[in-house]
Protein backbone atom coordinates (compact mmCIF):
# COMPACT_ATOMS: atom_id res chain seq x y z
CA UNK A 1 0.00 0.00 0.00
CA UNK A 2 3.05 2.38 0.88
CA UNK A 3 4.87 1.53 -2.80
CA UNK A 4 1.84 2.51 -4.35
CA UNK A 5 1.38 5.86 -2.72
CA UNK A 6 4.62 6.73 -3.08
CA UNK A 7 4.40 5.81 -6.70
CA UNK A 8 1.27 8.17 -6.94
CA UNK A 9 2.89 10.81 -4.81
CA UNK A 10 5.75 10.63 -7.58
CA UNK A 11 3.72 10.44 -10.40
CA UNK A 12 1.77 13.78 -9.24
CA UNK A 13 5.00 15.76 -9.00
CA UNK A 14 5.86 14.31 -12.18
CA UNK A 15 3.27 16.49 -13.78
CA UNK A 16 5.07 19.61 -12.34
CA UNK A 17 8.54 18.59 -12.66
CA UNK A 18 9.40 17.15 -16.04
CA UNK A 19 12.94 15.36 -14.84
CA UNK A 20 10.99 13.38 -11.92
CA UNK A 21 8.45 11.53 -13.96
CA UNK A 22 8.92 8.20 -15.00
CA UNK A 23 6.80 6.55 -17.33
CA UNK A 24 5.81 2.69 -15.91
CA UNK A 25 8.21 0.22 -17.07
CA UNK A 26 6.04 -1.65 -18.79
CA UNK A 27 4.53 0.99 -20.96
CA UNK A 28 5.37 0.97 -24.57
CA UNK A 29 6.94 3.66 -26.23
CA UNK A 30 4.09 4.21 -28.65
CA UNK A 31 1.32 3.90 -26.84
CA UNK A 32 -0.41 6.93 -25.60
CA UNK A 33 0.40 8.20 -21.64
CA UNK A 34 -2.75 8.23 -20.43
CA UNK A 35 -1.48 9.39 -16.77
CA UNK A 36 -0.47 12.61 -18.77
CA UNK A 37 -3.44 13.25 -20.88
CA UNK A 38 -5.74 13.43 -17.59
CA UNK A 39 -4.92 17.18 -17.68
CA UNK A 40 -5.39 17.41 -21.11
CA UNK A 41 -8.56 15.64 -20.96
CA UNK A 42 -9.83 17.64 -18.08
CA UNK A 43 -9.58 20.83 -19.77
CA UNK A 44 -11.20 19.55 -22.74
CA UNK A 45 -14.24 18.55 -19.98
CA UNK A 46 -13.90 22.06 -18.69
CA UNK A 47 -15.96 23.80 -21.26
CA UNK A 48 -18.49 22.21 -20.42
CA UNK A 49 -18.34 24.87 -17.25
CA UNK A 50 -19.48 27.56 -20.14
CA UNK A 51 -23.35 26.36 -19.24
CA UNK A 52 -22.81 27.47 -15.50
CA UNK A 53 -20.51 30.40 -16.33
CA UNK A 54 -22.18 31.98 -19.15
CA UNK A 55 -20.36 35.05 -20.69
CA UNK A 56 -19.75 38.45 -21.43
CA UNK A 57 -18.52 40.76 -23.98
CA UNK A 58 -15.56 41.13 -21.81
CA UNK A 59 -14.66 37.68 -21.29
CA UNK A 60 -14.93 36.89 -24.36
CA UNK A 61 -12.98 39.72 -25.48
CA UNK A 62 -10.32 38.68 -23.04
CA UNK A 63 -10.22 35.11 -24.76
CA UNK A 64 -9.81 36.36 -28.19
CA UNK A 65 -6.86 38.55 -26.74
CA UNK A 66 -5.33 35.86 -24.64
CA UNK A 67 -5.94 34.06 -27.72
CA UNK A 68 -4.06 35.63 -29.91
CA UNK A 69 -1.28 37.26 -27.60
CA UNK A 70 -0.07 33.14 -27.27
CA UNK A 71 -0.79 32.45 -30.30
CA UNK A 72 2.09 35.32 -31.33
CA UNK A 73 4.60 33.66 -28.63
CA UNK A 74 4.49 30.50 -30.03
CA UNK A 75 3.98 31.41 -33.95
CA UNK A 76 6.94 33.92 -33.64
CA UNK A 77 9.21 32.95 -30.72
CA UNK A 78 8.29 29.05 -30.24
CA UNK A 79 8.50 28.56 -34.30
CA UNK A 80 10.10 31.00 -35.91
CA UNK A 81 12.78 32.06 -33.39
CA UNK A 82 13.50 29.01 -30.90
CA UNK A 83 13.18 26.27 -33.94
CA UNK A 84 14.38 28.26 -36.93
CA UNK A 85 16.46 31.55 -34.94
CA UNK A 86 14.78 33.74 -38.32
CA UNK A 87 15.74 36.47 -36.16
CA UNK A 88 17.95 37.71 -32.83
CA UNK A 89 16.80 39.35 -29.55
CA UNK A 90 18.25 39.86 -26.25
CA UNK A 91 18.79 36.92 -23.23
CA UNK A 92 16.13 38.98 -21.42
CA UNK A 93 13.34 39.61 -24.88
CA UNK A 94 14.46 35.51 -25.30
CA UNK A 95 13.43 34.25 -21.92
CA UNK A 96 10.36 36.89 -21.32
CA UNK A 97 8.81 35.60 -25.32
CA UNK A 98 9.43 31.88 -24.06
CA UNK A 99 7.22 32.42 -20.62
CA UNK A 100 4.88 33.98 -22.57
CA UNK A 101 4.76 30.93 -25.20
CA UNK A 102 4.83 28.53 -22.03
CA UNK A 103 1.48 29.90 -21.40
CA UNK A 104 0.06 28.22 -24.09
CA UNK A 105 0.64 24.79 -21.96
CA UNK A 106 2.69 23.49 -25.34
CA UNK A 107 5.69 22.20 -23.12
CA UNK A 108 8.85 24.03 -23.10
CA UNK A 109 10.95 26.18 -25.43
CA UNK A 110 13.33 23.57 -26.05
CA UNK A 111 10.74 20.60 -26.30
CA UNK A 112 9.01 22.43 -28.77
CA UNK A 113 11.87 23.31 -30.72
CA UNK A 114 13.63 20.04 -30.80
CA UNK A 115 10.65 18.15 -32.20
CA UNK A 116 9.66 20.97 -34.40
CA UNK A 117 13.16 20.22 -36.12
CA UNK A 118 13.02 16.97 -35.97
CA UNK A 119 10.23 17.21 -38.09
CA UNK A 120 12.12 19.20 -40.77
CA UNK A 121 14.49 16.80 -40.93
CA UNK A 122 12.20 13.83 -41.79
CA UNK A 123 9.43 15.60 -42.78
CA UNK A 124 6.82 13.02 -43.57
CA UNK A 125 8.87 10.11 -43.82
CA UNK A 126 8.82 7.00 -41.23
CA UNK A 127 10.80 9.45 -39.31
CA UNK A 128 8.12 12.17 -38.79
CA UNK A 129 6.38 11.66 -35.35
CA UNK A 130 3.89 13.65 -36.54
CA UNK A 131 3.11 13.09 -40.60
CA UNK A 132 -0.22 12.33 -41.37
CA UNK A 133 1.06 10.22 -44.19
CA UNK A 134 2.78 8.14 -42.23
CA UNK A 135 0.83 7.96 -39.01
CA UNK A 136 -2.58 8.59 -40.12
CA UNK A 137 -4.42 12.16 -39.03
CA UNK A 138 -5.71 11.70 -35.89
CA UNK A 139 -2.18 10.98 -34.65
CA UNK A 140 -0.65 13.60 -36.67
CA UNK A 141 -3.18 16.47 -34.75
CA UNK A 142 -2.98 15.00 -31.15
CA UNK A 143 -1.95 11.28 -30.58
CA UNK A 144 1.85 12.01 -31.28
CA UNK A 145 2.18 14.32 -28.49
CA UNK A 146 0.26 12.35 -25.71
CA UNK A 147 2.60 9.46 -26.29
CA UNK A 148 5.45 7.98 -24.17
CA UNK A 149 8.16 7.86 -26.97
CA UNK A 150 7.60 11.75 -27.42
CA UNK A 151 7.45 12.84 -23.66
CA UNK A 152 11.19 14.07 -23.34
CA UNK A 153 13.34 16.88 -25.11
CA UNK A 154 15.72 15.49 -27.54
CA UNK A 155 18.54 18.17 -26.44
CA UNK A 156 20.53 17.33 -28.70
CA UNK A 157 18.40 18.96 -31.47
CA UNK A 158 18.71 22.22 -29.60
CA UNK A 159 22.38 22.46 -27.61
CA UNK A 160 22.48 26.29 -28.41
CA UNK A 161 19.86 26.45 -26.88
CA UNK A 162 20.91 24.68 -23.74
CA UNK A 163 23.57 26.88 -22.47
CA UNK A 164 20.45 29.25 -21.11
CA UNK A 165 19.65 27.90 -17.67
CA UNK A 166 16.27 30.01 -17.10
CA UNK A 167 15.16 28.26 -20.92
CA UNK A 168 16.17 24.83 -18.87
CA UNK A 169 14.24 25.61 -16.05
CA UNK A 170 11.13 26.60 -17.96
CA UNK A 171 11.57 23.31 -19.77
CA UNK A 172 11.71 21.45 -16.89
CA UNK A 173 8.89 23.48 -14.72
CA UNK A 174 6.61 24.29 -17.94
CA UNK A 175 3.54 23.74 -16.03
CA UNK A 176 3.96 25.96 -13.78
CA UNK A 177 3.56 28.96 -15.81
CA UNK A 178 -0.10 27.74 -17.28
CA UNK A 179 -1.10 26.72 -13.34
CA UNK A 180 0.21 30.66 -12.53
CA UNK A 181 -1.83 31.83 -15.57
CA UNK A 182 -5.07 30.44 -14.27
CA UNK A 183 -4.80 31.72 -11.26
CA UNK A 184 -3.90 35.10 -11.98
CA UNK A 185 -6.93 34.97 -14.46
CA UNK A 186 -9.57 33.90 -11.91
CA UNK A 187 -7.90 36.38 -9.27
CA UNK A 188 -8.85 39.12 -12.13
CA UNK A 189 -12.50 38.27 -12.18
CA UNK A 190 -12.68 38.18 -9.10
CA UNK A 191 -11.40 41.56 -8.13
CA UNK A 192 -13.46 43.28 -11.48
CA UNK A 193 -17.22 41.42 -10.13
CA UNK A 194 -15.93 43.21 -6.87
CA UNK A 195 -14.91 46.55 -8.39
CA UNK A 196 -16.06 46.60 -11.82
CA UNK A 197 -19.85 44.60 -11.65
CA UNK A 198 -21.06 46.50 -14.99
CA UNK A 199 -18.30 44.01 -16.73
CA UNK A 200 -20.79 41.47 -15.73
CA UNK A 201 -17.77 39.34 -15.07
CA UNK A 202 -16.47 37.01 -12.35
CA UNK A 203 -14.20 34.87 -11.43
CA UNK A 204 -15.03 31.44 -12.49
CA UNK A 205 -16.61 32.80 -16.02
CA UNK A 206 -12.78 34.65 -16.31
CA UNK A 207 -11.58 31.49 -16.12
CA UNK A 208 -13.09 29.31 -18.26
CA UNK A 209 -13.45 31.98 -21.07
CA UNK A 210 -9.75 33.05 -20.68
CA UNK A 211 -7.81 29.84 -19.80
CA UNK A 212 -10.04 27.26 -20.99
CA UNK A 213 -11.62 28.00 -24.44
CA UNK A 214 -8.53 30.46 -25.16
CA UNK A 215 -6.04 27.05 -24.49
CA UNK A 216 -8.18 24.62 -26.18
CA UNK A 217 -8.78 26.96 -29.01
CA UNK A 218 -4.88 27.84 -29.43
CA UNK A 219 -4.27 23.66 -29.10
CA UNK A 220 -6.19 23.01 -32.05
CA UNK A 221 -5.65 25.53 -34.31
CA UNK A 222 -1.86 25.24 -33.60
CA UNK A 223 -2.64 21.11 -34.04
CA UNK A 224 -3.87 21.91 -37.64
CA UNK A 225 -0.74 22.45 -38.73
CA UNK A 226 0.59 19.65 -38.36
CA UNK A 227 -2.33 17.40 -39.78
CA UNK A 228 -4.19 19.31 -42.24
CA UNK A 229 -1.63 21.71 -43.29
CA UNK A 230 -0.32 18.55 -44.54
CA UNK A 231 -2.72 17.39 -46.71
CA UNK A 232 -5.43 20.49 -47.70
CA UNK A 233 -4.52 23.33 -49.65
CA UNK A 234 -1.92 24.35 -52.56
CA UNK A 235 1.37 23.61 -53.37
CA UNK A 236 3.49 26.15 -54.80
CA UNK A 237 6.89 24.19 -54.50
CA UNK A 238 7.64 20.84 -55.43
CA UNK A 239 9.19 20.13 -51.99
CA UNK A 240 10.16 16.91 -50.62
CA UNK A 241 6.99 16.54 -48.03
CA UNK A 242 3.47 17.42 -48.46
CA UNK A 243 3.26 20.91 -46.94
CA UNK A 244 0.41 22.63 -48.15
CA UNK A 245 -0.75 26.02 -47.87
CA UNK A 246 -4.10 27.07 -47.03
CA UNK A 247 -5.34 30.59 -45.96
CA UNK A 248 -8.14 29.53 -43.48
CA UNK A 249 -5.02 28.11 -41.22
CA UNK A 250 -3.43 30.36 -41.79
CA UNK A 251 -5.93 33.22 -40.30
CA UNK A 252 -6.09 30.98 -37.64
CA UNK A 253 -2.48 30.74 -36.62
CA UNK A 254 -1.48 34.24 -37.75
CA UNK A 255 0.46 33.21 -40.95
CA UNK A 256 1.69 29.55 -40.31
CA UNK A 257 -0.64 28.19 -43.11
CA UNK A 258 1.38 29.24 -45.33
CA UNK A 259 3.30 25.96 -44.64
CA UNK A 260 4.15 24.97 -48.03
CA UNK A 261 6.39 27.79 -48.54
CA UNK A 262 7.67 27.66 -45.15
CA UNK A 263 8.92 23.84 -45.85
CA UNK A 264 10.50 25.72 -49.56
CA UNK A 265 12.41 27.38 -47.12
CA UNK A 266 12.33 27.38 -43.67
CA UNK A 267 14.58 30.26 -43.09
CA UNK A 268 12.51 33.47 -43.73
CA UNK A 269 11.26 35.13 -40.48
CA UNK A 270 8.41 35.51 -43.17
CA UNK A 271 5.77 32.86 -44.07
CA UNK A 272 3.17 34.72 -46.40
CA UNK A 273 5.95 34.99 -49.09
CA UNK A 274 3.73 37.48 -51.27
CA UNK A 275 1.81 40.57 -49.89
CA UNK A 276 -1.29 38.72 -50.53
CA UNK A 277 -0.92 35.58 -48.18
CA UNK A 278 -1.82 37.44 -44.67
CA UNK A 279 1.15 36.99 -42.29
CA UNK A 280 0.01 38.41 -39.29
CA UNK A 281 2.93 37.01 -37.05
CA UNK A 282 5.17 38.64 -39.35
CA UNK A 283 3.54 41.93 -39.42
CA UNK A 284 4.16 41.78 -35.25
CA UNK A 285 7.72 40.84 -35.38
CA UNK A 286 8.25 44.24 -37.60
CA UNK A 287 6.81 46.08 -35.13
CA UNK A 288 9.00 44.73 -32.52
CA UNK A 289 12.15 44.90 -34.80
CA UNK A 290 10.97 48.45 -35.24
CA UNK A 291 10.81 48.98 -31.57
CA UNK A 292 14.26 47.45 -31.35
CA UNK A 293 13.59 44.92 -29.39
CA UNK A 294 14.65 42.20 -32.40
CA UNK A 295 16.65 42.49 -34.88
CA UNK A 296 18.08 40.92 -37.87
CA UNK A 297 15.14 39.17 -39.56
CA UNK A 298 16.11 37.03 -42.45
CA UNK A 299 14.14 37.01 -45.17
CA UNK A 300 13.66 34.19 -48.20
CA UNK A 301 15.59 35.52 -51.33
CA UNK A 302 13.78 36.58 -54.39
CA UNK A 303 14.97 33.86 -56.33
CA UNK A 304 14.08 31.13 -54.10
CA UNK A 305 11.06 32.87 -53.57
CA UNK A 306 10.37 32.91 -57.07
CA UNK A 307 11.17 29.31 -57.91
CA UNK A 308 7.37 28.47 -58.46
CA UNK A 309 6.20 24.17 -59.38
CA UNK A 310 2.64 25.41 -59.53
CA UNK A 311 0.28 22.25 -58.50
CA UNK A 312 -3.87 22.23 -58.39
CA UNK A 313 -5.08 22.50 -55.01
CA UNK A 314 -6.12 19.52 -53.26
Amino acid sequence: MQHRITGLLWRLIGWLDNQRYQPPASAHAESIDWWRVLPFVGLHLALIALYWVGWSPFAVAFAIGLYLIRMFAITGFYHRYFAHKTFQTSRAGQFLFALIGATAVQRGPLWWAAHHRSHHVHADQPQDIHSPHQHGLLWSHLGWFLSHANFKTQLERVRELTRFRELCWLDRFDSLVPLALALGIFLLGTTLAHYAPQLQTNGWQLLVWGFVVSTVALYHATFCVNSLAHVWGSRRYATRDHSRNNWLIALLTLGEGWHNNHHHFPGSVKQGFYWWEIDLTYYGLRILAALGLIWNLKQVPVEVRDQHHQERPL
